[in-house]
């Protein structure tokens, strides 16, 4: 049986997620929030191909702590993965943490966001956007 950790979004503890319960939304070990719904997902080389590989959509978006679009792009970030909860999954790639990532994807500028679906990228922007934006943008991206 394979696992991968991932931080509570509630609480910020460490749990070990076996791979095949992904789809079925597991809960912290701590606190019993719901680890992979809500707020984004801190991405990881341990935990980002299980993700990708849900039946759920994927979005990611690829940041740095020292990137003031990042930073700015964070609440809608956040804002829209709260509203969508139950339909796509967001994940949070922190690119100077996460550097093998960042290259695996041939992330040259940030904020970068992609979709995933089925383990497939299905589109990419980048830059910071206001949420309306974002969310028009999402909605088309999500229908590929």
């Amino acid at each position: 049986m394979s696992t991968f950790n991932t931080r509570c979004p509630s609480c910020s503890g460490v749990n070990r997620v076996p791979t095949e319960r992904i789809s079925e939304s597991p809960n912290c070990g701590k606190c019993q929030s719901s680890l992979l719904d809500g707020a984004p997902i801190e991405g990881t080389e341990s935990n980002f191909d299980a993700i990708l590989n849900s039946p759920v959509p994927v979005v990611v978006d690829f940041w740095a702590t020292w990137c003031n679009p990042c930073v700015g792009f964070a609440p809608v970030f956040s804002d829209v993965a709260a509203e969508r909860a139950k339909n796509v999954r967001f994940v949070k790639i922190d690119t100077e943490a996460q550097q093998n990532l960042a290259a695996k994807y041939q992330i040259r500028s940030i904020p970068t966001v992609m979709v995933f679906k089925n383990g497939k990228r299905v589109d990419v922007i980048n830059g910071a956007l206001p949420k309306g934006q974002f969310d028009q943008w999402l909605n088309q991206a999500l229908l590929k």
